[in-house]
């Protein structure tokens, strides 16, 4: 692809990021949603953050098996999100025993 064309790509994709945010925020920003929408709101962490996260725990590494010290941290994120009841402790738990594993070579 050419400059141009990565361009075009990049403000399209900025301006069409913005035109989706504004339109929730920007235009609904001081309006009292509907209960059944807030209902629904309250599942989006929950869906998108281990959507985002499961790309990364399962990818293969060259032996074209996933990575077990990241299936371990996984692990340990699900029982402890389940223990506490709590996505932030969770991700605090997973975030401290990747960093102990960096560490320590892992």
């Amino acid at each position: 692809m050419s400059g141009a064309a990565i361009w075009s790509v990049i403000i399209g994709l900025g301006i069409g990021t913005f035109v989706l945010r504004f339109s929730f925020l920007g235009l609904l920003g001081q309006r009292p949603l509907p209960e059944w929408v807030l209902r629904h709101l309250r599942y989006t962490p929950v869906a998108v953050i281990p959507g985002l996260m499961a790309v990364q725990v399962f990818a293969p590494m060259e032996s074209g098996w996933p990575d077990p010290w990241k299936l371990a941290v996984a692990a340990v994120v699900l029982a402890v999100g389940a223990w506490r009841r709590s996505a932030v402790w969770a991700i605090v738990a997973g975030m401290a025993l990747l960093a102990v594993m960096v560490t320590l070579g892992a």
